[in-house]
């Protein structure tokens, strides 16, 4: 007699889901990055939006804006380092 272990289901986990996770991770560390880090927020952020759009995310709108926003995170960046010619920005 042979036993096996019983047929347990476990849900399958689809990329739409983490691709969603993304795009309003992207988002809101873009949107954080425009007060503090950006330069750390800012290509993470850019990432982030980039492989939801990639994996088709659901919630395109919020991958373009997190996408925008990184990509403003680094002007931002290089517009106070221009004109303090250092490599941080303070108020």
């Amino acid at each position: 007699m042979q036993l096996t272990a019983p047929a347990t289901r476990t849900p399958q986990r689809t990329g739409a889901r983490d691709a969603d996770g993304m795009a309003v991770a992207s988002f809101i560390l873009g949107l954080l990055g425009l007060l503090v880090l950006n330069v750390f927020l800012g290509p993470i952020a850019i990432v982030l939006a980039s492989v939801a759009l990639w994996r088709g995310t659901t919630r395109r709108g919020r991958a373009f804006l997190g996408l925008t926003l990184g990509v403003a995170d680094l002007v931002v960046l290089l517009a106070f380092m221009h004109a303090d010619s250092t490599i941080s920005w303070s108020f």
